[in-house]
């Protein structure tokens, strides 16, 4: 029977990625790469495989769209387009409304800068999940994805475990809770446990096949 050490160590290796740097951000803690994780979060919100998400994030990231200001200057139509693109067509036109007036609230309410809403929430967890929710088309769903994502940047959000990252650490037979499952890695490396345990609860990556890789080791 394999450590719980061991299965983590498998499981990064095999899955270290958050889905930011599957996306293609350079997760950073500016404005840029923040919205980016916003756009991000609102297309993974949605009830489409992650997969097809992360693929039409990267075409509106390819088209220009980095930005706020990018964002809800582009057309309409362009935005649709760039994510029928990616596939991401069952929510397409919806999502390119939503898009847009994400944008423009993150530019009348933030100035485009999404640190200004972290530290308007000064520490407070529960605070920032209700501001995110504010955003269109991010529920709380969504706002546990961002947070998952954003620790890595923001250290004072860790460790964060969503209910899908602890229903993957069931899967392996993992501590299910965020202070046993930070006790396996380094700090820096919780948020890419944390993605990596989602893909395991999401049936993106096989318990069972970790558990055997680990037990061989």
């Amino acid at each position: 029977m394999p450590d719980d050490r061991t299965v983590t160590q498998v499981l990064l290796d095999r899955q270290g990625r958050t889905y930011a740097e599957e996306a293609g951000i350079s997760l950073a803690d500016r404005p840029g790469p923040l919205y980016q994780l916003l756009v991000l979060t609102t297309l993974l919100s949605t009830r489409i495989r992650a997969s097809v998400a992360l693929a039409a994030a990267r075409e509106l990231f390819a088209a220009g769209y980095r930005t706020p200001r990018a964002m809800e200057a582009a057309n309409w139509q362009d935005r649709v387009d760039a994510l029928g693109r990616g596939h991401y067509r069952r929510y397409d036109e919806r999502t390119a409304t939503m898009l847009g007036t994400g944008a423009r609230l993150c530019l009348d309410r933030w100035h485009g800068d999404l640190r200004r809403l972290h530290k308007a929430a000064d520490g407070d967890r529960t605070v920032l999940r209700r501001l995110l929710t504010e955003f269109p088309g991010i529920g709380p769903a969504g706002a546990d994805i961002f947070l998952r994502e954003a620790q890595a940047i923001w250290p004072d959000l860790r460790p964060y475990a969503d209910r899908r990252t602890l229903a993957g650490a069931r899967r392996l037979g993992l501590p299910a809770n965020p202070s046993g499952l930070a006790g396996l890695v380094r700090e820096a490396d919780f948020g890419r446990l944390a993605s990596a345990l989602v893909r395991v609860a999401l049936g993106q990556e096989s318990a069972g096949e970790v558990s055997r890789v680990a037990a061989a080791r």
